[in-house]
């Protein structure tokens, strides 16, 4: 499994529909040291919010993948280097599962393949928009959380396994139960991430951490102290 994500440390999130922090820019944004951007959100997300961010970033040498909600929201952008979509395993209704994304290839047909790829959540913070939004099953044990992790990776072939937390810091065994069950596939970690330390924990866990709300509510410098955070992890 080779794609681009496999040497990523960091990712950065920004949701279309938050300002920055203060008057920082989108210039400032995108030279947070981060590997990869992605577009995305839970809630109130448009067309229109996407475009806004893809064209502001677009001019800067960071690879840029949009994030959709739901299929209403995906921007056909030659700016993007491809769609990271979310498939919720433990979602209680199998629209999360499979039902949003074959509504995507009805509606859009053929989709660029070569630019998309799903990603395997297990949201685990009951909490969350998305945890509300998909009815997730968020009472997961760690070996449950292997578990999941086992079948993304051996029955559905998945790249990205996503353990999400999104609104709070999660539970390292559990994300470490996760990790020690891929072979091949990439471990992303969301949820909580609130400066070096954090990050240089979930780091020694998790191969690559995302980190986004952090980035609207206090700005990139303490976006730039995750990206050493989880780095230094990586390094030891």
């Amino acid at each position: 499994m080779t794609g681009p994500w496999t040497d990523w440390d960091h990712v950065l999130k920004v949701d279309p529909d938050k300002p920055l922090a203060g008057d920082e820019t989108f210039a400032e944004v995108c030279q947070t040291g981060t590997d990869a951007i992605e577009i995305g959100g839970t809630l109130d997300i448009t067309t229109e919010k996407m475009q806004r961010v893809i064209d502001a970033c677009a001019r800067y040498d960071v690879p840029l993948y949009q994030e959709p909600s739901n299929p209403a929201v995906v921007v056909d952008s030659p700016a993007l280097d491809g769609y990271l979509i979310p498939t919720v395993f433990n979602a209680d209704s199998s629209f999360w599962v499979t039902g949003a994304h074959k509504e995507w290839v009805r509606i859009d047909g053929p989709l660029d393949w070569n630019r998309t790829i799903t990603e395997a959540y297990i949201v685990l913070n009951p909490d969350a928009s998305v945890a509300k939004l998909t009815d997730a099953d968020t009472n997961q044990t760690a070996d449950d959380v292997h578990s999941f992790a086992a079948v993304a990776e051996k029955m559905f072939g998945q790249e990205i396994v996503y353990i999400e937390y999104s609104g709070m810091f999660g539970d390292p065994d559990k994300v470490e139960a996760a990790s020690d069950a891929l072979h091949q596939a990439t471990l992303f970690y969301g949820g909580g991430i609130s400066g070096y330390e954090t990050a240089y924990e979930m780091g020694q866990v998790a191969d690559t951490i995302v980190v986004g709300d952090l980035l609207h509510e206090e700005g990139v410098s303490a976006i730039r102290e995750t990206v050493a955070g989880v780095k230094d992890a990586h390094q030891e």
